[in-house]
């Protein structure tokens, strides 16, 4: 499943990380796939479950349940 890169980028603002965002605005595609990007997600401290519980189990894959 693919996560519009703008969730990515409001989640990472309203936690006040703008640095964090502007590295996600430049590295990341329109669409990201937690399996292919997960080690920049990471990186970027995001867990897609983080991202309003839409993205089922993927939580898993990041060590949180």
């Amino acid at each position: 499943m693919k996560i519009d890169k703008e969730m990515i980028l409001n989640l990472l603002r309203s936690r006040g990380e703008p640095d964090k965002a502007a590295q996600a605005e430049g590295e990341l595609p329109d669409q990201v796939d937690p399996e292919e990007h997960g080690g920049l997600l990471k990186k970027l401290g995001v867990n897609p479950a983080d991202l309003g519980g839409k993205l089922g189990g993927l939580g898993k894959m990041f060590g949180k349940d």
